[in-house]
């Protein structure tokens, strides 16, 4: 069956995927969800979750432990996702990328949109993996700073790169190496979500905002600048404005960052932090100017031409969220299989026109060209050389600094 190669998007399908940019799933990108629900943020409480219920700090505890692997005789899987996060046809009936998977390899794949928070999905998955058991999961998405967690526990499998050819050759340089996982031996990113700075040119009097001392200083943007609630965001382009490192910054780095916020907060520059509810504000020029998610400036920029975004001179804050097959998985060459399949450029295309965030597969514009020209030209999807080369991304932090950055960044915020 290898030889069906329904990668290549028929014009019906081509044009499904234009209709959803603008209705449905395209009026909402998955992190917006998240803010809009009120879960994903990292409280007190859920780090609570992760350090007091007799789990062990987080450090290598031995490579997460490989189950039997039936995949040979069991040509299935089961994936668990985001939700809003896989393409689907026009109907909503389908997901046309996973069933071209299925229709080249045999393979039929369960999936499952039940990650709605990261903490929660720990919550649901620790006992099992805690205990050395299967958790019906064969493959499962989820954020950087949480796949650094269950590679550290051991909780995930190392990877076959023989199963990975083009994942291996097309993986962008951006995303190749992450502290957390030197050389992608457990995981590969599902996609990239850049963190910038957006502004609406009508609240600014068309004055361009291009960095955080912008954001934090200047008297015309009193009490009209929003910051976001996620700490690693908010922090992390304060130390890039500091000349700092996200990747290596020290506790008094962190101390300085938060204080500079902190001073802002205090004399009313900064109006609020926020979860995804800026974008209402941001888009009506409640607020001007903004740290904001690359992928609903893309979508607030489809319907207000006013609404702008910059990459600070510092550079910027990119996470990312990523693939893993769990210890004791049953499937993990299907698994395997599947993740090299989005990264065919086809099908990656079809994800990023669906997702619109930051595309980590090398070689798909010409195929993203195909969908919708404009989104090959966006580099919030797919970022250029220098933009590319402007990323920084949030060094991974131990439980004890975990709980502590959080805790303060808390008490700025009023959580």
């Amino acid at each position: 069956m290898e030889q069906y190669e329904p990668d290549r998007l028929s014009a019906v399908q081509l044009a499904a995927t234009r209709r959803s940019m603008t209705s449905g799933r395209g009026a909402l990108t998955r992190r917006s969800m998240l803010r809009a629900t009120g879960v994903g943020a990292l409280g007190l409480g859920g780090l609570a979750g992760l350090s007091g219920c007799g789990i062990p700090p987080a450090k290598r505890e031995g490579e997460g432990l490989a189950a039997t692997d039936h995949s040979a005789a069991e040509k299935r899987l089961v994936f668990s996702n985001w939700t809003e996060y896989m393409d689907v046809s026009e109907d909503e009936k389908h997901h046309p990328t996973l069933e071209a998977f299925t229709g080249r390899t045999g393979i039929k794949v369960t999936y499952t949109a039940d990650i709605n928070d990261n903490v929660e999905f720990f919550g649901k998955i620790k006992p099992q993996l805690a205990a050395g058991q299967d958790t019906g999961r064969d493959l499962i998405c989820v954020t950087d700073w949480l796949a650094a967690r269950l590679i550290r526990l051991g909780w995930a499998q190392r990877l076959d790169a023989s199963n990975l050819p083009h994942a291996f050759a097309n993986l962008s340089q951006q995303f190749r190496s992450p502290d957390w996982d030197p050389g992608r031996a457990h995981s590969y990113p599902w996609t990239g979500i850049p963190t910038v700075i957006a502004y609406n040119a009508r609240a600014t009097g068309g004055r361009t905002v291009d960095s955080v001392s912008q954001l934090l200083d200047d008297p015309k943007l009193k009490g009209r600048v929003a910051f976001l609630s996620e700490m690693r965001d908010s922090v992390g382009m304060t130390l890039l404005d500091l000349g700092k490192d996200p990747g290596a910054f020290t506790d008094d780095d962190f101390d300085a960052a938060v204080a500079r916020l902190q001073e802002a907060a205090d004399r009313k520059q900064i109006r609020r932090f926020t979860g995804n509810d800026y974008t209402a504000d941001l888009d009506k020029g409640d607020i001007a100017a903004c740290v904001a998610w690359a992928g609903d400036v893309v979508q607030l920029r489809s319907d207000n031409p006013d609404i702008k975004f910059t990459v600070p001179d510092t550079g910027y804050i990119v996470s990312s969220d990523n693939l893993l097959v769990p210890a004791e998985a049953r499937h993990k060459t299907n698994a395997e299989r599947l993740i090299d399949h989005y990264y065919r450029p086809p099908v990656a295309a079809r994800l990023a026109a669906y997702i619109n965030y930051v595309c980590p597969v090398d070689g798909v514009r010409a195929e993203l060209a195909k969908i919708d020209k404009s989104m090959a030209e966006n580099t919030l999807i797919l970022p250029d050389a220098a933009m590319a080369a402007s990323s920084h991304a949030f060094r991974s932090l131990s439980s004890e600094e975990e709980t502590a950055y959080e805790e303060k960044f808390a008490k700025l915020i009023g959580a």
